[in-house]
């Protein structure tokens, strides 16, 4: 997870609104949002949106995200080791700023529906989510890449911590064959694995290694999602190339190279159960056939209506990777973590989660996380990451197990006191303590938070929709 810093904010930027009032000038709405990716909640479409946009289903919306977390142990250069998202240590953090402009595509019916979203990200979290998919080093020669792909890496970066993503770009269309196809193109989240980055759409403030290390982000292709029967669905699609297998892809890199997606939902008749079950595979490059393949597995399943649990298992694998004692193998990844909530009021619940992961090679975890995520080759032995001021490559890695465990909870005040507001009633609070502990596979010491080998973490964080 690297960046290049590549300046070219002022075309970027023009070109993105350009084309955003093309889609808003022919009207090409919809675009149901991802599988992942919050709905409008309403607020700022009602004071922004014409009137013939609303009539249209054209909505504008999006939330703030900041929290705070305390480390009361030593952490190094300021982070919470490999946790990521909520990552700097004893500090405040904007998380996210995100705003879309969407119409959600009608996936029902007889008649055909065209639609689009787009979404902009602005905070902390937005390193983790860009296209990063083209690394700044060759993962099977080691080879210092300079030519990364310019999506969304550069558009800018603000000191150590803060810049700017677009995770979702697509259109998406609804085809009335049999029981319905829709087929969404460009760029979007990944329908893979059980958390996502969308601050909304998770009960905690901090992340599993499974979704930071061991799942893609965001994709660049056509993925199609069609409804057998009311219990079974599937989804299929074709994923750009990158040098991690088609994650994090972006619009001009590595296009002649393609991945595969794939996956499949089964829901139980009275909609308390469902089990998925979904991966990603792609050679490393088109002139390299090294596969870098995962797949992800996730049971849900209501024990009351008011209590809920999820398991997941995560594998992946990566052929012939270049590894920095010279040697090239496969190096792999895997995990199992659950989570289970309380509903305690109308406006409070609680909830646990546990986890261990298990990063065979020192292949997919660093830490800290963010100073891996902002590396740039200089040259083949220069690398230098600009959340640490141009310090050298300082982010540590080694062949271990990670097992966490997060208690947390949710509180909604504004149900509490009964405002009708209905973005305001989706103002959530979210309290969290997280235990991380590492385990080493090789005989050498491995301290990766911040000199130690565990750490205790308290954070809050705020969402507010709007």
């Amino acid at each position: 997870m690297q960046r290049k810093n590549v300046h070219k904010n002022r075309i970027r930027i023009s070109a993105i609104a350009a084309g955003g009032v093309v889609l808003l000038s022919i009207g090409m709405s919809g675009a149901q949002a991802a599988m992942k990716t919050p709905q409008s909640n309403g607020l700022l479409n009602s004071f922004i949106m014409p009137k013939v946009f609303k009539d249209n289903g054209i909505e504008i919306g999006g939330w703030m995200n900041g929290g705070a977390t305390l480390n009361p142990g030593h952490s190094q250069f300021g982070y919470n080791g490999p946790v990521t998202f909520g990552d700097r240590a004893n500090q405040a953090q904007f998380n996210q700023f995100n705003l879309f402009l969407k119409r959600d595509v009608v996936n029902a019916g007889k008649s055909w529906d065209l639609g689009f979203r787009a979404d902009f990200m602005f905070g902390t979290d937005a390193i983790f989510t860009q296209a990063y998919g083209n690394p700044n080093a060759d993962v099977n020669t080691g080879v210092a890449l300079t030519n990364r792909g310019d999506w969304d890496l550069n558009i800018l970066n603000t000191g150590r911590n803060y810049g700017v993503a677009l995770p979702q770009a697509f259109v998406e269309i609804y085809a009335p064959i049999a029981n319905g196809l829709t087929i969404k193109v460009g760029h979007f989240y990944t329908p893979i694995g059980y958390e996502s980055v969308p601050a909304p759409n998770n009960f905690f403030y901090s992340h599993a290694y499974t979704m930071q290390y061991g799942e893609p982000f965001t994709h660049t292709g056509v993925l199609t999602n069609y409804n057998v029967d009311k219990n079974i669905a599937f989804m299929s699609g074709a994923i750009t190339g990158s040098g991690t297998g088609g994650w994090d892809g972006n619009f001009n890199r590595q296009m002649s190279n393609w991945g595969g997606i794939g996956g499949v939902t089964y829901t139980t008749d009275d909609k308390r159960s469902s089990l998925n079950v979904a991966g990603t595979g792609s050679h490393a490059s088109a002139r390299n056939n090294a596969f870098w393949g995962m797949y992800s597995v996730v049971a849900k399943h209501m024990i009351t209506p008011k209590t809920h649990l999820i398991l997941q298992h995560d594998h992946g694998y990566a052929d012939n990777i270049h590894f920095s004692d010279g040697g090239q193998r496969q190096a792999q990844w895997y995990g199992i973590n659950t989570h289970l909530y309380q509903d305690v009021l109308h406006d409070l619940s609680i909830g646990v989660r546990g986890e261990w992961f298990r990063d065979r090679d020192g292949f997919r975890v660093s830490s800290p996380g963010r100073v891996s995520a902002a590396t740039n080759a200089i040259d083949a032995t220069n690398f230098n990451s600009f959340a640490v001021h141009g310090a050298g490559a300082l982010a540590l890695a080694m062949p271990a197990d990670y097992v966490a465990i997060t208690f947390g909870a949710n509180w909604k005040p504004a149900k509490r006191l009964k405002i009708d507001t209905k973005a305001l009633q989706q103002f959530n609070v979210r309290p969290n303590i997280r235990y991380d502990v590492a385990h080493s596979l090789s005989q050498e010491a491995y301290l990766p938070f911040g000199g130690r080998k565990d750490q205790v973490l308290f954070s809050m964080d705020f969402t507010i929709p709007f």
